[in-house]
């Protein structure tokens, strides 16, 4: 939520309350390091399911991404209704941020607002993996796992795809 402090400047607020309890409640959940991915994709990436926006009341989700020594990745887009950011963990992903090709490597951090163009490649030749987190919270595990079908698909039934999961290519 956004306010005017008392010398004009946009200040962020805490959005209101969504929780009326008094004692808290235990509802954190858990999930080892070695789980089992959900999604294991030809090329043997693979997709870790950590928050999906089902689990966090459509407030955001997130992903651990691992990608082999093979190059792949998305081509340049951007999403209308969601933000998208991208953590890390190993190896160095090749991100678009619009203007440039960075090569991140673990520790970076890139965040890429509702509108904005971007990309991302492993094209290292050696395993890398990343966290990907969406703002809101939106149903992207359909998108992953549709990715799988898109081969039969016509011309229609792909760009009708790409637009249900909020993807528009360059």
């Amino acid at each position: 939520m956004k306010i005017r402090d008392l010398k004009g400047r946009t200040a962020m607020t805490y959005p209101p309350p969504t929780y009326d309890g008094d004692a808290g409640e235990l509802s954190a959940t858990y999930r080892r390091p070695d789980a089992v991915p959900e999604l294991v994709y030809p090329t043997g990436n693979t997709v870790h399911y950590l928050a999906t926006g089902a689990s966090t009341n459509g407030q955001f989700g997130m992903y651990r991404w691992e990608m082999g020594p093979e190059p792949s990745g998305p081509a340049a887009h951007f999403h209308r209704s969601i933000s998208e950011s991208f953590y890390i963990l190993s190896g160095t992903v090749r991100i678009y941020d619009g203007r440039r090709w960075i090569d991140t490597t673990p520790g970076d951090f890139v965040h890429v607002p509702e509108g904005g163009v971007h990309a991302f490649r492993n094209e290292s030749g050696a395993p890398a993996s990343m966290l990907l987190h969406f703002a809101p919270g939106a149903p992207r595990e359909g998108y992953f796992e549709g990715l799988l079908t898109l081969a039969g698909k016509s011309d229609e039934e792909r760009a009708e795809f790409f637009r249900e999961h909020d993807t528009y290519w360059l």
